[in-house]
């Protein structure tokens, strides 16, 4: 009898605790959270510029707090797009974007790398009890730092007063 106390009172308390739950108690995998910058990449020479096109061996460092390093899913990949995450709890992010990554034989890094500075004016917006707050961007302005040798020749966003709320929205257009 002491048996199957100790195993019903664990199973009476786990059921009471699943049908305490609400709707709201638990943030689910569709709901968005903060968005990503969506950029996507585009041929400065084409007649009508509005023809995709990849950036080769494409690798994008982070710069500075709170994760610096390899973007992850991107180290000397070939892609048309990226999205970039922004920071939080500052107002700029800043990124460096390297065509062409590769080492040569001597194991030195060799391409063109660009800077971006990426400015906005964040804006916290309650999503629910069990999510929390995701931070949308508005202003977003990117700026690219002149280094004499940049392969990105234009950017352009896609709106005036360019907000980041959707990733799956492209943000801004990078000419090379």
């Amino acid at each position: 009898m002491k048996n199957i106390k100790l195993i019903i009172i664990p199973l009476i308390v786990t059921f009471l605790t699943f049908l305490s739950c609400e709707k709201d108690d638990i943030c689910s995998e569709t709901t968005e959270t903060t968005p990503s910058l969506h950029v996507a990449f585009y041929d400065v020479n084409f007649p009508s510029t509005d023809t995709p096109k990849n950036v080769t061996k494409l690798r994008v460092t982070g710069i500075g707090d709170p994760d610096p390093g390899v973007l992850s899913g991107y180290d000397a990949i070939t892609s048309k797009e990226a999205y970039l995450p922004l920071k939080t709890t500052e107002n700029s992010t800043q990124y460096i974007l390297h065509r062409n990554y590769r080492f040569d034989d001597n194991g030195n890094v060799l391409g063109n790398p660009d800077t971006i500075t990426i400015s906005y004016v964040r804006k916290e917006i309650y999503v629910s009890r069990a999510c929390g707050y995701k931070t949308i961007f508005e202003n977003v302005v990117i700026t690219v730092l002149d280094d004499g040798d940049k392969w990105i020749q234009l950017v352009q966003a896609e709106n005036d007063n360019q907000t980041v709320e959707n990733e799956n929205d492209i943000h801004y257009k990078i000419y090379h």
